[in-house]
């Protein structure tokens, strides 16, 4: 059953408030207002609250904010049709935004600002969607049990000298669908077929909970290896909490594929609904996005890398340091992640 949340930030009183809520339930045609904007987003971090009420302090339009699994929103757009109030999709991973381009809910925008603050392989090229931060998925390991001198790329991993070492969760994950998508991108279906089952055959044990599980298994030396993605390290690190810090301690970062292709890397973004009651405030909440302001709270509040050239990062990021990343465009991830469920299932890896 989806799990909606309503939430809106403006720069106003209650009874403000609760008039833009009610407008956002009422199942009628959306009547555009220059003065707000309807945000539909799979985000889950509450570190997002200030990038929104930034956007209203530095523009006075009210975000309207309603919460959900991604593939939850996009069912909700499809069944309000024509009277969507929604004006901007937000979701984590290119593979997500790609089956929202495919529902055909999204409408391109052209913005000189976009195009020059969002690099081409990070974005629709026909400017369906943007991506505004970046997550690189990595090999972490355990720093007592692996010497980064014997890692190397994503296909070394199917090497047989892992067996029984690597912990990664289920190919049912959207992340780990993209991950494969760009290593059959990379290498074509008949290698990819081989180096699956391979990969899978050097499991740990099966893959169960979320990437954090990975890494705190790699920690206690359940597995050596743990494949998640960085900013999942990078909580531990800022936590407060000894137990929590201490894994961080334990595990070191490997960029993979450094002498060729690059470290994959993913997307959150955002696109415009072809239905937008507010086009206009949608196209400014995503140049907004892409710029300064926005682009160092993406780094600093949820420790991801930025898009805009010249951001700095946080320094839990900056201590994992500098790599060379895929720059393949991100579109492709969504275009194959049909081929690589096909094939993890034909490995074995569930």
């Amino acid at each position: 059953m989806e799990t909606l949340t309503r939430r809106i930030f403006l720069a106003a009183g209650g009874a403000t408030a609760a008039a833009a809520l009610t407008q956002v339930q009422r199942p009628q045609r959306a009547i555009a207002q220059t003065d707000e904007l309807n945000l539909y987003s799979a985000r889950h971090y509450n570190t997002d609250d200030e990038l929104y009420a930034g956007f209203t302090r530095q523009t006075g339009i009210r975000v309207n904010l309603i919460e959900g699994d991604a593939d939850a929103l996009l069912e909700r757009v499809l069944n309000e049709g024509q009277n969507s109030p929604a004006d901007v999709y937000m979701t984590v991973d290119a593979g997500r935004l790609w089956r929202a381009q495919e529902a055909g809910i999204l409408s391109p925008v052209s913005s000189p600002t976009l195009e020059a603050n969002i690099p081409e392989n990070v974005r629709h090229p026909d400017g369906l969607w943007f991506g505004f931060s970046k997550r690189a998925r990595v090999i972490m390991y355990n720093k007592d049990r692996v010497n980064p001198a014997d890692l190397s790329t994503y296909e070394d991993l199917a090497d047989p000298k892992w067996r029984g070492r690597i912990l990664v969760r289920t190919s049912t994950n959207i992340y780990n669908q993209s991950w494969i998508a760009s290593i059959l991108e990379a290498n074509g279906r008949a290698a990819t077929e081989e180096w699956a089952r391979a990969f899978a055959a050097n499991f740990a044990r099966p893959p169960e909970g979320n990437d954090t599980a990975q890494i705190e298994a790699a920690a206690a030396g359940l597995g050596d290896i743990a494949i998640a993605n960085t900013y999942y390290l990078a909580r531990l690190g800022a936590s407060e909490d000894p137990a929590r810090r201490a894994i961080y301690d334990q595990m070191g970062v490997f960029f993979p594929n450094q002498d060729g292709r690059g470290t994959h890397v993913n997307i959150s973004g955002a696109g415009v609904l072809r239905t937008a009651p507010n086009r206009a405030a949608a196209i400014a909440f995503l140049e907004y996005l892409s710029g300064r302001m926005a682009q160092a709270f993406f780094a600093q509040g949820n420790y991801e890398y930025p898009v805009l050239r010249g951001t700095a990062i946080d320094p839990l990021l900056a201590d994992f340091g500098n790599f060379k990343e895929d720059s393949i465009n991100v579109e492709v991830l969504g275009r194959r992640s049909a081929e690589a469920v096909q094939i993890a299932d034909r490995a074995g890896w569930r």
